[in-house]
């Protein structure tokens, strides 16, 4: 029997929990709830009043799946005209690949940490060594942060799992948007079955408070395919970041459930079906998709942290994948180690809601984290042929001079096949 004969992969429940009606974790929600009416309540700048918030746009709409047999390249094809372009629009989109070409320049974005945790600002180049698949490569692109704004996505579930903590959500959402600097951009994102765009790229931060407010998993409680949480942030990657440089990060509260991409302990769940042509997104298509724009997850769980998924643990994992075959015996549920594998895959962090200290707390440290990064550009090594080989590149960022330090960036970034 293989080990993981027999495994029954937990079913997300779309039916809404009883819960006792003053438990602390309720009790807390109340007080969000409260916090965040009186904050929503107060009067906006006239300059703020006189934008109005676009409309919700499906992002899914009219999506399909194509894998090249060739290249075992996915491409998004939109069938239909998308909600943002002209009537007139052509009904048959061309395929686009899920990556496109490597271009001279692979960018990394990075955070570094002092031995007690404090992040490290006003570094240089010199501060820095990058290794592709080991071979040490000269930094050609350096940036503290200060001279780009980051674009960061909210992407939050709204599914009827998620319920009990929707509150708590927006209200962290809030703290997020208040911690960015003035000129960072945000975009708004919800979820259940569907993927909507509440909110594009935007510093405005009264639309951004608004269209966070407009989250609501009751209105979408007749959405009832599911919790697609791969495919919105993949979708998000696609469909609303740039394929150009600068700080991107996706930040994804979420309880982890997804029930899209039929994801198991076994490894090979992850992945294009082997010998035959496998239309439909996996979860290495999403983690190619963040790598090819270097785009970092962070994620916030609703669940509980696992025991043995401490901070340490995770940090002392970084550098190998959570995707095993001894994964089983970690205790860590499936769908949380999926969480686990694309924040560390995207250089990002996984926080969890129920931890001591509050959700507002943990997203003002995301936003510091955001402001104290550093973006990386290094050419891709070469292969013998001059161009760098498909597949993945393993990168490593070390300090120079700076004593113990922890430098936490994407582990690979990804080279497609020739078409």
């Amino acid at each position: 029997m293989s080990f993981f004969s027999g495994f029954r992969a937990r079913v997300k429940c779309s039916s809404l929990c009883v819960r006792p009606a003053f438990s602390g974790r309720r009790f807390a929600a109340l007080s969000f709830v409260f916090f965040f009416s009186v904050f929503a309540a107060q009067p906006l700048p006239q300059s703020s009043q006189r934008e109005k918030l676009p409309k919700p746009r499906m992002l899914d709409k009219g999506v399909r799946w194509q894998r090249d047999p060739a290249t075992g390249e996915l491409h998004l094809l939109h069938t239909e005209p998308r909600e943002d372009e002209s009537p007139g629009a052509s009904a048959a989109s061309p395929p686009r690949a899920v990556v496109g070409e490597v271009s001279r320049i692979v960018p990394i974005t990075c955070s570094v940490f002092a031995s007690d945790g404090t992040p490290l600002r006003g570094l240089t180049a010199h501060s820095f060594r990058v290794f592709d698949d080991g071979l040490e490569r000269p930094i050609e692109i350096f940036d503290a942060g200060a001279n780009q704004p980051a674009r960061i996505a909210l992407v939050i579930d709204a599914s009827p799992s998620v319920l009990p903590d929707t509150d708590q959500m927006k209200l962290a959402a809030g703290a997020l948007i208040e911690g960015l600097a003035p000129a960072d951009e945000v975009a708004v994102v919800d979820f259940s079955a569907h993927t909507y765009v509440q909110s594009g790229f935007t510093s405005v931060r009264e639309l951004l408070r608004r269209a966070v407010a407009r989250v609501s998993v009751r209105d979408l409680l007749g959405d009832t395919g599911g919790s697609n949480i791969y495919e919105a942030v993949y979708l998000t990657a696609s469909e609303l970041f740039p394929a150009s440089p600068g700080r991107k990060a996706i930040v994804l509260l979420t309880d982890g459930q997804d029930s899209g991409l039929g994801l198991t302990f076994d490894p090979a769940s992850a992945s294009p079906r082997p010998g035959e042509i496998d239309n439909r997104l996996t979860f290495d298509d999403v983690t190619r998709e963040l790598a090819a724009k270097d785009i970092q997850v962070f994620a916030v769980s609703t669940e509980n942290r696992p025991r043995i998924l401490a901070p340490s643990w995770f940090a002392a994992h970084r550098g190998n994948t959570f995707l095993s075959e001894d994964a089983r015996q970690t205790g860590i549920p499936a769908y949380t180690l999926y969480l686990a594998e694309i924040v560390r895959r995207s250089g990002g962090e996984l926080y969890f809601l129920n931890e001591a200290g509050s959700l507002a707390d943990t997203f003002r440290r995301i936003a510091q984290r955001v402001g104290a990064e550093y973006t990386l550009g290094v050419p891709p090594s070469p292969s013998a042929a001059g161009a760098p080989h498909p597949g993945w590149h393993e990168l490593r960022v070390e300090t120079v001079g700076l004593g113990e330090t922890q430098v936490i960036h994407r582990s690979a970034y990804y080279v497609p096949p020739a078409q």
